[in-house]
């Protein structure tokens, strides 16, 4: 009996989970042996000798991380790459990933195709393949569940919650350009009350859809931080997880933030898109502490590792941390700035 859609048909509905997997996922997982074609039901994974495993799990929802007529490479991409900050932000290197995909309908050829080229982008960036993982219907929004794995060398993993009094406080790349971008995508006619051109705002389109995880630091990260973590739900709210873990304060200026041209131009036209900037979610950059002595070491070698990355970065100084136990962000006169919210918060 044949299918009532023809399989030559990109927007025809696929015809069952194993569709699903044999013709898109499975692919994917051919560089690593222990994924045995995804034919078996669990995979298997050796670390290197001498190596910790670092995992770590970050789902993705439509219309929560990304927007559900976003390209579905795209979709693909983000879902992979915020995983993969994590590990950036611990000094790991990634080396596998499972992913569990949940739709309330069969997804077409036309979106499936897409969606696992995008997939092959991104893992080919990152250096891992998929292992594993499922797949399922279920009412809801399309949800994409990722648990990436990587590895570093015994003992080495940065951890979020060692910071020092006196540590100095640093950022990677630039703040902001995703919320600004997502605004965009929402509201297309913010490009000219901002006065930027179009080449800027599919940049910042772009950082909202395809984030790039600052790999290029894991190095950098274990020979000098104190402590790190990714950006994930904005600088406000990161920092202050950052602190209390461990049991420190910080004083930030936001004249030291780094912004791109876009960012630049949304606060210069109305003030309160530092709210965007500071508070907001996405930007998966880098917060680093790094003891006052080894400071100037780490800049250099951070904006080293920065201009030899494939996408290149900056590194920037923006504050301290010390044992109040307040985070405190200070304007250029040096006053308190608060904030309608500190960042992102799933509920």
């Amino acid at each position: 009996m044949t299918s009532p859609h023809s399989e030559s048909d990109p927007d025809a509905p696929l015809d069952g989970e194993a569709a699903i997997i044999e013709a898109y996922l499975a692919p994917l997982a051919a560089g690593y042996p222990g994924a045995f074609g995804l034919k078996d039901d669990c995979a298997a994974f050796t670390p290197a000798p001498g190596q910790d495993l670092v995992v770590k799990t970050d789902p993705v929802a439509s219309d929560i991380h990304f927007l559900r007529d976003d390209p579905p490479g795209d979709i693909a991409w983000k879902a992979l790459a915020v995983n993969v900050s994590d590990l950036a932000a611990k000094g790991a290197v990634p080396r596998a990933y499972l992913m569990a995909l949940s739709f309330p309908e069969a997804p077409t050829r036309r979106w499936m195709a897409a969606f696992a080229s995008g997939l092959a982008e991104a893992q080919a960036a990152f250096g891992m393949s998929l292992i594993g993982g499922d797949t399922d219907r279920r009412p809801g929004p399309v949800t994409i569940s990722i648990t990436v794995i990587g590895e570093v060398p015994q003992g080495s993993m940065v951890r979020r919650g060692t910071t020092k009094p006196g540590d100095v406080l640093f950022v990677t790349g630039t703040l902001g350009r995703s919320a600004l971008g997502l605004a965009l995508l929402r509201n297309p006619a913010l490009a000219a009350r901002w006065s930027i051109d179009e080449a800027a705002a599919a940049a910042a389109r772009q950082g909202y859809r395809r984030p790039q995880p600052r790999l290029a630091m894991r190095d950098v990260l274990r020979r000098y931080a104190s402590a790190a973590m990714d950006l994930s739900d904005g600088l406000a709210k990161d920092l202050g997880r950052m602190c209390r873990a461990g049991g420190t304060g910080a004083t930030v200026s936001i004249e030291a933030i780094p912004r791109d041209p876009v960012a630049s131009a949304a606060v210069k036209a109305d003030p309160a898109r530092w709210q965007d900037v500071l508070a907001s979610g996405d930007d998966y950059e880098i917060l680093v502490a790094v003891d006052a002595g080894k400071a100037a070491a780490f800049e250099a070698a951070a904006m080293l590792a920065g201009r030899e990355a494939t996408e290149p970065f900056g590194i920037s100084r923006i504050g301290a941390i010390d044992a109040t136990g307040v985070v405190r962000f200070l304007d250029g006169n040096g006053r308190p700035v608060t904030f309608a919210r500190t960042g992102w918060d799933h509920f």
